[in-house]
């Protein structure tokens, strides 16, 4: 696994998405490179608007091919302790002015990735996901 530190800003999206797509096979699907833009988005973005604030802190990133078959990406972050799993997914049967405002990107992510996971270990979030690169 590639290991990568990113100031945690929206500045920084960019880069941590060309860091993701650099481990990934060329022949990577479309779909499948939606669904993990969606994921990593919603999980560093999270940690930059967040974990930090009002300041601005680091993000650690690990990522890498398991098998070379399995995306696998670790988001680290010494932030806020917050398990945005621990939270209820959002009632989707409901019209978008009807539902609470939020978790509907980790509700997706909960969705399109294999697996995700959250410690709080030595002061830090970990948060890691996993997903096979054929459907």
């Amino acid at each position: 696994m590639e290991t990568k530190d990113f100031e945690a800003t929206d500045e920084n999206m960019q880069a941590v998405n060309d860091f993701i797509h650099s481990q990934l096979p060329e022949d990577c699907s479309f779909g499948i490179l939606n669904k993990i833009d969606l994921a990593v988005e919603e999980i560093y973005i999270n940690i930059a608007h967040y974990a930090y604030a009002p300041k601005v802190g680091m993000v650690q990133i690990d990522c890498g091919l398991e098998n070379g078959e399995q995306l696998m990406v670790v988001f680290k972050d010494s932030g806020k302790p917050f398990n945005p799993l621990a939270h209820d997914d959002p009632d989707i049967s409901l019209s978008a002015e009807e539902r609470e405002i939020g978790g509907l990107g980790i509700f997706l992510t909960k969705q399109f990735m294999d697996s995700v996971k959250y410690e709080y270990i030595d002061g830090k979030n970990i948060l890691s996901f996993k997903k096979k690169l054929s459907e």
